[in-house]
């Protein structure tokens, strides 16, 4: 799978994602992820590549004309136009729904926005889909296109070691995590839970869904209502 990620600052992306689980997949071939630099598409020959406003306010606004040239490129190099994500509190909540969605994707085109935004024209333009990661707001889109891009490259088969941690992680069936254990068996004063030990695969599996749907009750009561009204739909189908 192929990410391109248009940013005014490409050494904080480059930096980010070629390390851990996501570095080794772009060593296998899995990934592959290239920047590029929205400043070496201005015709500005100070390379700038913002402005202010029309009609006022506070900051300055990225000009369109950079912005497009940069989606231009990539375009004209893969031949065909991929689906080109703008990072922005404007935008539906990336879950991991969307990230599973994202993957069946041959390439991937991210939209960092700096400043106070993008002209509104070159977003028409070009942008197939708008996403938040959450209702905060962050001085650029680079660290949102790196949460993207390491969720969805997860989903990737062949990225996780163990296909089958993909599939058991938090939010998968709209129900967090179990709780996970390891050596030793008792540390400051607290011991593995005893079905854990039992090797009985079943009770085991039992008993992680059982954790799954507590803590989720407890600690996430969103995900428990969808949860919740998944499986009574799923109920009433049957």
């Amino acid at each position: 799978m192929k990410f391109y990620i248009l940013t005014l600052f490409p050494e904080m992306v480059e930096n980010g994602l070629h390390t851990s689980i996501i570095g080794r997949a772009i060593e296998a071939g899995l990934l592959s992820i290239e920047t590029v630099n929205i400043r070496d598409f201005s015709t500005n020959k100070h390379g700038k590549e913002d402005d202010y406003p029309y009609g006022g306010g506070a900051g300055m606004l990225m000009q369109a004309q950079p912005v497009y040239d940069a989606w231009k490129w990539v375009v004209e190099r893969l031949g065909r136009k991929p689906r080109c994500i703008y990072l922005t509190p404007q935008g539906p909540t990336f879950q991991q729904a969307m990230a599973r969605e994202l993957a069946l994707e041959e390439e991937l085109i991210f939209l960092c926005g700096h400043y106070e935004g993008i002209d509104e024209r070159v977003l028409q333009e070009i942008v197939t889909d708008y996403v938040s990661i959450g209702d905060y707001v962050l001085t650029g889109g680079e660290l949102p296109a790196m949460v993207m891009v390491d969720a969805i490259s997860r989903m990737v088969p062949g990225v996780l070691s163990n296909e089958a941690s993909g599939s058991t992680e938090s939010f998968e069936n709209d129900l967090l995590e179990y709780p996970q254990y390891s050596r030793p068996e008792e540390w400051m004063g607290k011991r593995v839970p005893e079905v854990l030990l039992s090797g009985h695969h079943k009770n085991i599996e039992n008993w992680r869904r059982e954790q799954s749907i507590l803590r989720t009750r407890e600690r996430r009561p969103d995900l428990w209502e969808r949860y919740q009204s998944k499986t009574a739909g799923e109920s009433g189908q049957k």
